[in-house]
This record gives C-alpha cells, sequence and structure tokens, in this order.
C-alpha cells in the first residue's frame, strides 16, 4: 500500500517538526509533487551523486537526507552545475527529495541523542534546552564508569563508520572521562557553553583551527575539556537507522531503507 509525498511530510513533521529548525535551515520538501505515490524511501545523509542514483535505481519515489541540497540560495537549476543535475535526475526519475535537518537534531531520538546512546552515556540532557526541555542542541551526559580519553577515542572508532579522517583528539590520552558533551555535526559554536565547559570532553565535528586551538590552550590551565573531532558525515550517519525504525512503524507497508553510501567528502590521507 502506497501513501502520498504529502502523507509522508505529515508523518515527518510529527517527528521531527519545522518548528524546532534553526533559523537558517531549509527542512521539509525540496523536490517532488507532494501528491505522487510513495511505495519506497531510502534515507541518506546527503544528496549528492552517490545517493540519488542509488536511489534512482533502487526505485525509491522518495529520498530523504538529513542536508538540503538547497540550503543555501542558487541563481540557476541548469543541469551542467551539480544542483541542477541532481534536481533534473530526480524529476525525471519521479524521485522525490526531502530534507530533515536542525529538526531532526533536536528532538529526544535525533542525531547528538543517538550518538549519546552509542556512548551509553547516563543522565542525558541538551547542551542548549529548547522547548520541551528535553528537546535541544547537543547532549551532555555521564559515563557509566570513568574511562581514559584513549580508550573513549577508540570507542567512538569502533562504533562510527570509518572514514579517511579518523578520531582526531586534543587531550592526553591518559586523561580521566566522566562527563562528555557533543554534538552530531558541527559544533563548534558551542565550545562556549557552559555545559560544554564543565564537561570533561567535547565531542563534535569540522573543528576548526582557532577553536580548536583557543580551547586546547585553555585546557592547559584546567579551564575547557579536551576535544574530540569525528567527521561530521560519520556522527549524523548513526541517526538514519533510528530514523528508519520511525518512518517504518509509521508508515506500514512503505519499504525504508538506509543508504550505506560513504558521502563524508575525504577520499584518503597521508599521515606523515
Amino acid at each position: 500500500m502506497s501513501v502520498t509525498v504529502a502523507e509522508v511530510s505529515a508523518v515527518i513533521e510529527q517527528l521531527w517538526p519545522a518548528r524546532g529548525a534553526e533559523d537558517w535551515d531549509a527542512p521539509g520538501l525540496a523536490v517532488g509533487d507532494p501528491s505522487a505515490p510513495v511505495e519506497s524511501i531510502l534515507l541518506a545523509v546527503d544528496a549528492v551523486a552517490d545517493t540519488v542514483e542509488e536511489a534512482v535505481a533502487s526505485g525509491a519515489d522518495l529520498l530523504i537526507v538529513h542536508h538540503p541540497l538547497l540550503l543555501r540560495g542558487v541563481t540557476s537549476v541548469a543541469e551542467d552545475r551539480y544542483k541542477g543535475a541532481l534536481i533534473a535526475r530526480l524529476i525525471r526519475s519521479n524521485c522525490a527529495l526531502l530534507a530533515a535537518h536542525t529538526n531532526a537534531d533536536v528532538v529526544e531520538t535525533g542525531t547528538s541523542a543517538v550518538l549519546a546512546e552509542r556512548l551509553g552515556l547516563q543522565a542525558m540532557r541538551p547542551i542548549v534546552v529548547g522547548a520541551p526541555e528535553s528537546r535541544g542542541l547537543g547532549r551532555v551526559g555521564t559515563l557509566g564508569s570513568p574511562i581514559t580519553l584513549g580508550r573513549l577515542a577508540r570507542i567512538l572508532a569502533e562504533i562510527l563508520p570509518p572514514t579517511a579522517s579518523g578520531v582526531r583528539v586534543a587531550g592526553d590520552y591518559e586523561r580521566e572521562i566522566s562527563t562528555v558533551a557533543l554534538c552530531a555535526g558541527a559544533g563548534d559554536s558551542l565550545l562556549s557553553d557552559p555545559a560544554v565547559s564543565a564537561a570533561d570532553v567535547y565531542i563534535t565535528s569540522d573543528l576548526r583551527h582557532h577553536p580548536a586551538s583557543e580551547a586546547r590552550e585553555a585546557a592547559r590551565l584546567g579551564g575547557a575539556p579536551a576535544l574530540i573531532d569525528i567527521s561530521h558525515w560519520a556522527s549524523e550517519w548513526l541517526w538514519l537507522e533510528t530514523a528508519a525504525e520511525q518512518l517504518r512503524a509509521m508508515l506500514p507497508g512503505v519499504t525504508v531503507t538506509v543508504s550505506d553510501a560513504r558521502t563524508d567528502p575525504w577520499d584518503f590521507v597521508i599521515v606523515q
């Protein structure tokens, strides 16, 4: 039994309400006819050539991604530009495209919550509290028992899908870690938050040189957490199966599949 794109959108609004998105974000339907039937859905982090081709080849009627393809304004969707080419491919293949981004980050089962759960964090709460208070950006919690920073990094390497950049750490390998703050995806904007400052370690992605350097220097004085930088794609890919399970429960009869395509942008690294 099929449902329509509009009906899937309504389910997504129940799971990940658009009102939870950041002001700059662009979640929702980007490509497709709301009245079109949906029998098969593919979930991915990014709408790129590999995931679009996977959706088309598998016969998916809807590609749901975490990162909006049209997050920033475009002036052309000509097919000699990659976004235009992707949109044209989707339209010609009758495959709709929908994004659930920061609205899916902040919910109780969102990207950061899934990562925190995989680490076994207890007494979890958002770093930036939303409404209701159980929702918000990032998560902070405590480990069941203290472990070293090095051991925590190795656990992350086991949990996350492999990428060229791996797991990068700033801090003493033997530092004892009890309280963990984390934000799946790019989270250096939260470095100065009191909940992050009070943690033993902060796990996030896309840490830039200057914020990381300043946090590292502050840590030498005992005023900042150790840092673990993980792949942006990998940190959010973990959430896809949770999202798929929720969609399967609310859309019986619709096939929901998670893409294994690695859309992390880096292919290899040279260790000096």
